[in-house]
């Protein structure tokens, strides 16, 4: 009796498990109007939209100087309207730089693009990014109207 029980507390969990696992998604990528839609010696891809969702990988700076800074996020700009987004889209903004202390002096700048509707942020400082002379990377998520 104790057999059959467990037998059958194992089917059940096992097609409950089987139920619960959600079916494949489905990617659109985006690389700069390139094919393919991925760079494929790093292993990336610049925007990844699943539903109404943008993933956007890190835009860097070597410079972090108000021109680098401008040009970072005018480029992260350019990549959200590709999508028929801009800031007011993002969610989360994760920054990565090499030099914090600068990167508060140039905050101005940044905040300039999301013209007082802020996202969700976090700031790291790290040691070094991908490229040695980058010093700062910011990357975005995104939500699109429905």
């Amino acid at each position: 009796m104790k057999l059959l029980f467990f037998t059958l507390l194992s089917l059940f969990v096992l097609s409950t498990q089987a139920q619960a696992q959600a079916p494949s998604i489905t990617k659109e990528k985006w690389h700069w109007d390139r094919a393919p839609k991925q760079d494929t010696a790093i292993g990336y891809t610049q925007v990844v939209k699943v539903d109404n969702v943008l993933y956007i990988s890190g835009i860097v700076a070597s410079e972090l100087t108000p021109a680098g800074l401008t040009r970072l996020y005018t480029e992260l700009e350019k990549t959200l309207s590709r999508f028929g987004a801009g800031f007011q889209h993002v969610v989360k903004e994760n920054l990565y730089t090499t030099d914090m202390e600068a990167v508060k002096k140039l905050n101005p700048i940044r905040k300039t693009f999301y013209k007082g509707d802020y996202p969700a942020a976090t700031w790291v400082q790290i040691s070094r990014l991908f490229a040695a002379d980058d010093k700062i990377e910011v990357e975005l998520i995104a939500h699109l109207p429905k």
